[in-house]
């Protein structure tokens, strides 16, 4: 007699035979379905590791969380209490979500670094040597590698307890600009105010955009450094008062970008490693301008001392009115313009903004033994080179970035050819046209016709159009 024949038999065949494929769909499962796969393989490990323990230390508990038992057709099965199963689908969770969401950084802290290291191809053809400038403009929070310090000082603070988030805290600092236009973002991000003291000769467009950003922005009048109304000595005035201050519980906070050991130990961290990684440690010179000092000191530190490359060069590029070349190679703090009589201004006497000092900073200090050489660079110099980025690379920076260069072209031609030479592209030329800018298009650099926007791919051409000496090239 067939199945046929009878319907109530024929329903439990097939019933029968879809329990058994729901069994095997069930099993095979895990193979569809990668996510679970892995996290059936993470258990899978984790009971045959149970089973080895409890083989090596005798019979298992009968409070423990595993218990074996024995299937016919399938062997030994693991089973788990419902509180450890939670967790672990929990962290398997977790580490999906984790997965999900690869390539997102946390907050603005997160686009802070890992800058991209340019080769200026009109420097390295017309000097037959490979200039590779780090871009540190690219950095997400203030645009400058200040962004690096910025960071490393407030979570210092907060790991030394000097500063709690929305507690009213307030971050006080002296600056010319970039580290406060830094520290400004981030502290609107972290839960604190900025109050920035400032010299009032440096760019409108500065202390435009501390304000935009929420600082408190205080210009002051230029003043040597042993007044007590320069700038970074009425910053820390400030933040004593705030903290003294009976009117509030809240604390102020003076970052001290110039002394605090935070600023050269962000780029022993983070700018040397990446400039090591992206050259693969070929580099035969590091070349960059110091203000507080920090991001040459820290570079070479990690470079020359972590890295033990002893043989590359580390040359400071220093703009007119500052002393720090003639303490390089010299030994003695002076400059040409501080000669009595001389002097324009009281800090230094030039146009360029963000380097150059006419003392020594604990930064400097710490990694002046480590400084090879210096070249100077004139205001007029830094003016031609900022017009030669912008018509042969395209490249649009401001006028530290611009004796970055400058120095960077002299240390090559002092090199043999094919030599490595890294310098730094610190902040866009955004904030210095009110200013530096302005002067460029003074001198009539940005008139067509001029020398720089003339085809000049030689090394004599770019010298001529530099305004550097024709000397160089005979090196």
């Amino acid at each position: 007699m067939s199945l046929s024949d009878h319907p109530r038999a024929y329903g439990t065949a097939a019933l029968t035979v879809a329990f058994a494929a729901g069994i095997l769909v069930t099993l095979g499962f895990k193979d569809l379905y990668p996510e679970v796969e892995g996290r059936y393989q993470r258990m899978r490990k984790r009971g045959l590791s149970s089973s080895k323990a409890a083989a090596g230390g005798g019979a298992e508990s009968a409070t423990g969380s595993r218990r074996r038992r024995s299937s016919i057709f399938f062997g030994p099965v693991q089973l788990e209490d419902h509180e450890e199963s939670e967790a672990e689908e929990a962290a398997a969770a977790a580490a999906l979500l984790a997965n999900r969401t690869a390539g997102i950084v946390d907050g603005i802290e997160g686009c802070i670094g890992n800058t991209p290291l340019v080769q200026i191809r009109s420097l390295s053809e017309a000097t037959g040597r490979i200039i590779l400038a780090k871009a540190e403009f690219l950095n997400g929070a203030g645009g400058s590698p200040k962004d690096r310090v910025a960071l490393n000082m407030i979570q210092v603070a907060e790991t030394e307890g000097l500063l709690a988030p929305n507690q009213g805290d307030t971050i006080y600092e002296g600056t010319v600009g970039s580290t406060g236009i830094s520290i400004a973002a981030l502290a609107r991000a972290r839960g604190y105010r900025a109050h920035i003291c400032m010299p009032d000769d440096q760019s409108a467009e500065k202390s435009d955009l501390l304000h935009h950003l929420g600082a408190t922005v205080e210009r002051v009048p230029v003043a040597p450094i042993t007044s007590p109304n320069h700038f970074v000595n009425l910053a820390r005035t400030r933040a004593r008062e705030h903290t003294a201050s009976t009117d509030t519980a809240s604390r102020g906070f003076f970052a001290d970008q110039f002394e605090s050991p935070a600023n050269f130990q962000a780029h022993v961290a983070t700018t040397g490693p990446e400039i090591f990684r992206q050259t693969d440690g070929k580099i035969d010179a590091f070349v960059a301008g110091a203000g507080t000092g920090g991001t040459i000191a820290g570079v070479a530190k990690y470079l020359k001392e972590d890295q033990k490359l002893t043989k590359m060069r580390v040359v400071l590029a220093d703009p007119q009115g500052s002393g720090l070349y003639n303490k390089v190679r010299h030994g003695v703090m002076y400059a040409s313009t501080e000669r009595e009589g001389t002097r324009r201004r009281t800090q230094v006497d030039t146009i360029v903004e963000g380097i150059g000092i006419n003392r020594i900073t604990e930064n400097f200090e710490a990694g002046r033994a480590l400084v090879d050489d210096a070249v100077r660079v004139t205001d007029e110099q830094a003016c031609r080179m900022a017009r030669w980025l912008v018509e042969h690379d395209g490249i649009f920076v401001g006028s530290s970035s611009s004796v970055n260069c400058v120095a960077a072209v002299v240390t090559a031609l002092s090199l043999p050819p094919g030599s490595r030479v890294v310098t730094v592209l610190c902040d866009s030329g955004t904030r210095h046209l009110s200013k530096f800018w302005k002067q460029v298009g003074a001198m009539g650099l940005e008139e067509n016709g001029n020398d720089t926007a003339q085809d000049q791919s030689g090394e004599e051409d770019m010298l001529r159009a530099l305004g550097l000496p024709k000397t160089l090239s005979q090196r």
